[in-house]
């Protein structure tokens, strides 16, 4: 039998640099500070929290306008996070570790201050004028189309210089690469080959369905919406076939390189555009981000529906992938955690994140119940929060630095941070959950370490449990003669499970975690009661 591959076996876990440690006392997270916290990611013991791979946020030069998302250099370290020594240096202790790098490649668009752009709109007649999309307007003050931009307005920018617009499907500063351009690919392609060169385990591939826009710039058909971007239906600047084929040739150059993967944000409010972009299974994406998910209300229903959707719809030899948190959602643990049950709420999330077939991701923080913060206007960098101030849509609150202890700074720097801290700090820290065996961090250990020893965890089927009750998601997850039952109580009531129908009858299962106390050790399921808000994971005795 194939050996399972490391992306499909384990636990992915999201840094973002700029938030995650500070070495050197600038206020902003590092390299340097990522490897000096090596040990409590995973030091091989279960001490430490046990992930297998870790997503780093753009590390590239970059104006840092948004967040390192608008590139000038594909090629090079942003000095703000160190050098090429330092990150080499990362590189090979998390491989002396068997951890995993993963880097978020922005193959979409570039800074409008990469050396690209800046030639592209010297002039019309510019060598790379086309390695952009520019057209003229379809009348004198309008643009060429009436595409709206993801964030607010039309995605056409006019350049007063060269007396045409530019395509951006974000923010101005941010313009669209032009991939019908043989040249662009070729820039693109040779940057990707260059990190593989260098050892990288994987791509996190921003926005991999917005690469190609209809050639003939059709406008898209109007619908009713919540805001301006979603009053059209977006057949034509988005999730385009060209883009399938794209990553279809971005597999083919990783699999030139034994166990190297890549994974895609599908920005899309259609469902079926998350698995296309897996091709079959085994030619295109190895994982696709599974946006639907992420954006449930807390409701057992709602997660098993959407669960239940992907497992039916995903090609037969793709896996999934699911998350709660990045660095563009409000945490979950505010977003999902109600006023006095977040808490227990994050425990049964964790559980549920950590249990389903699929590749879990775990955003920095997460699993210590860092909740969203507010940020003051004045500290705002978040150029989407600045922009709506004081509609609460920014994405600062969820990227504030890491909370390692109840210091003045967290721990997370000798000085004052990028971002100003959570108020949650003195309280929800790293080093006051270590030492609570009770505590979320200790449970997602547990969680992470469970998943590790099971082989019906980490890789076997999926079966939702007919029969559960109202708020309660039950599901069975079994591999070779061994099978896991994960029961979720998602509601704030003693909950039976009496007609819960569980495969292949009755008999006896052994409890391997709980949140609550179960009374014994061997229990039949279908004489269970669930605590409010709990979690428990139990074997087929």
């Amino acid at each position: 039998m194939e050996a399972m591959p490391w992306w499909k076996k384990g636990v992915i876990y999201q840094v973002a640099v700029r938030s995650f440690a500070d070495s050197d006392g600038d206020g902003n997270g590092d390299l340097r500070g990522i490897i000096d916290q090596l040990d409590y990611l995973n030091d091989g013991t279960e001490a430490s929290l046990g992930v297998d791979a870790l997503w780093l946020t753009p590390i590239f030069a970059s104006p840092m306008r948004d967040f390192g998302y608008d590139v000038s250099d594909y090629l090079s370290v942003n000095p703000l996070f160190g050098d090429m020594e330092t990150f080499e240096e990362l590189l090979s202790q998390c491989h002396r570790r068997g951890m995993k790098v993963i880097l978020d490649m922005v193959l979409n668009h570039t800074s409008d201050r990469h050396p690209w752009f800046l030639e592209s709109r010297s002039s019309r007649d510019n060598p790379r004028r086309d390695w952009y999309i520019w057209r003229d307007g379809r009348a004198p003050g309008k643009p060429p189309n009436r595409w709206r931009a993801v964030v607010e307005g039309s995605a056409w920018e006019w350049d007063e210089a060269t007396g045409q617009y530019y395509y951006h499907a974000f923010l101005p500063f941010q313009p669209d690469l032009n991939w019908r351009n043989p040249e662009v690919r070729e820039a693109l392609f040779g940057a990707v080959k260059s990190w593989l060169e260098r050892g990288v385990d994987g791509f996190r591939l921003d926005l991999i369905n917005f690469l190609y826009e209809d050639e003939l710039l059709r406008d898209n058909p109007r619908k009713p919406g919540l805001r301006p971007y979603d009053w059209q239906r977006h057949l034509y600047d988005r999730s385009r076939p060209e883009s399938v084929e794209l990553v279809r040739e971005l597999r083919r150059l990783l699999d030139g390189y034994p166990g190297r993967m890549m994974m895609g944000e599908v920005f899309t409010d259609t469902r079926e555009d998350a698995v296309a972009l897996l091709g079959d299974g085994t030619d295109a994406l190895h994982l696709s981000f599974y946006l639907h998910f992420a954006q449930r209300r807390w409701r057992a229903e709602a997660f098993r529906e959407s669960v239940g959707w992907l497992e039916e719809n995903i090609p037969e030899r793709a896996w999934p992938c699911y998350y709660l948190n990045n660095h563009d959602l409000p945490r979950s643990f505010t977003r999902l955690g109600g006023r006095r049950d977040a808490y227990a709420r994050a425990k049964v999330a964790a559980a549920m994140l950590l249990t389903l077939r699929g590749t879990p991701i775990i955003y920095y923080g997460e699993e210590i119940g860092m909740p969203q913060a507010r940020i003051p206007r004045g500290r705002m960098d978040d150029p989407i929060g600045k922009k709506f101030w004081p509609i609460p849509v920014g994405r600062d609150g969820c990227r504030t630095p890491m909370q390692w202890d109840g210091g003045r700074y967290a721990g997370f720097s000798r000085s004052e941070p990028w971002l100003p801290l959570g108020p949650s700090h003195p309280e929800r820290n790293v080093e006051r959950e270590d030492a609570d065996p009770y505590s979320l961090l200790n449970w997602y250990r547990r969680l992470i370490r469970l998943r590790r020893e099971r082989p019906a965890l980490r890789a076997g089927s999926y079966r939702a449990i007919e029969g559960a009750p109202g708020g309660v998601f039950a599901y069975l997850r079994e591999a070779g003669g061994e099978a896991v039952a994960v029961l979720l109580n998602f509601s704030p009531r003693q909950v039976s499970l009496r007609r819960l129908r569980v495969p292949r009858g009755d008999g006896k299962w052994r409890v391997l975690i709980s949140t609550h106390r179960m009374g014994c050790d061997e229990v039949c399921l279908e004489t269970i009661f669930l605590r409010p808000y709990q979690a428990a994971i139990l074997e087929r005795a």
